[in-house]
């Protein structure tokens, strides 16, 4: 075969290859909006080389302090190899414990000793703030927010049957609800447990400015996961909704002016295709509910952190599931 022929049989291949390169796929498509990402959640914990710093740390570098930096490498190696043999013994010796099986004295003073050191878990609760000056009733709120009054009162009545207790629900007459005393807030702090972690939170911060700019650059009404149901539900997204956080309330009882409810006026998207994962690019299609339910009221307790979400056509987004480790781990 001439030299020419074979150059040319060896580039038709390539030119196939090339022909059909392209860059419509999602990973390539979620890199321009990490951007936002990082703006309202930090770093993304997906690329963070945290994990690998702090092994490096307690692999390498303590295992080299503790060597005669002779022969350092086996020392670090078997140092480290100890150390892990003696976590899983622990390990395995508490889980005994725990089903009731008989250990010697010894043993369970050491793991009462062992497990003291432990902290406990943090118990994180959701934290409103930044009042808003100008809203003192539910008629100021509907007309900050632009919701109708009757919405209002619905969800109202909604929330108070399905969430509070007979002798401490809202009165249900419109003369009642419209002079109740209200707050309106501006930012809610959702802990988030961080990937893997029992006792280790990062703190969303969802802020619902309505009509305010928040820091000269336009209004900002964050997109927010809610507990909708449960996880038989809504498919691949398991009893939780992105919804657009329409307002914070901090409601008082003129009853009692001890009790003070927090809750969120939210705007609900529902999942299409029941809630299955797309086979273009695996992410769920969320949309605006057809119906006037979409606008809701529900404890602040409900929301689960911000949610990031990539706008489609005709009133669309892709809920974007693979932002981070904890995320992703919970859809698929």
């Amino acid at each position: 075969m001439r030299d020419e022929d074979r150059d040319e049989e060896d580039e038709l291949p390539m030119d196939m290859i090339h022909g059909e390169s392209h860059f419509n796929f999602i990973k390539m498509h979620l890199l321009s909006h990490f951007c936002d990402h990082v703006r309202q959640f930090g770093n993304i914990p997906m690329y963070s080389p945290e994990i690998g710093e702090l092994a490096h740390k307690t692999q390498i570098k303590e295992g080299w302090r503790k060597s005669n930096t002779n022969d350092a490498g086996r020392q670090i190696v078997h140092s480290y190899g100890r150390q892990h043999a003696f976590r899983i013994r622990l390990l395995n010796l508490q889980s005994l414990q725990d089903h009731g099986a008989d250990l010697s004295p010894d043993v369970r003073k050491h793991l009462d000793r062992t497990t003291s050191t432990v902290s406990q878990a943090v118990i994180c609760r959701r934290i409103s703030k930044g009042r808003q000056g100008d809203v003192s009733n539910i008629v100021d709120f509907s007309r900050i927010s632009g919701v109708s009054l009757e919405i209002i009162y619905r969800e109202l009545i909604r929330y108070s049957r399905h969430n509070l207790l007979i002798d401490h629900g809202l009165r249900e007459d419109h003369a009642t609800l419209r002079s109740l005393p209200v707050e309106l807030l501006t930012q809610l702090e959702v802990p988030v447990l961080t990937f893997q972690e029992a006792d280790v939170y990062k703190i969303h911060c969802a802020r619902s400015t309505g009509t305010l700019h928040f820091r000269n650059q336009g209004s900002r009404n964050d997109w927010v996961w809610v507990q909708a149901g449960t996880e038989e539900m809504y498919g691949a997204l398991r009893g939780r909704l992105p919804a657009k956080l329409v307002a914070l309330l901090k409601i008082t009882d003129p009853r009692s002016e001890d009790t003070v409810r927090r809750v969120a006026g939210v705007q609900m998207l529902t999942p299409g295709n029941s809630g299955r994962l797309s086979d273009l690019h695996g992410l769920v299609i969320v949309r605006k509910m057809e119906d006037t339910r979409g606008f809701t009221i529900g404890d602040i307790g409900t929301i689960l952190g911000l949610a990031h979400l990539i706008p489609e056509e005709d009133g669309r987004w892709l809920a974007n599931s693979r932002i981070d480790l904890r995320r992703f781990n919970e859809v698929y």
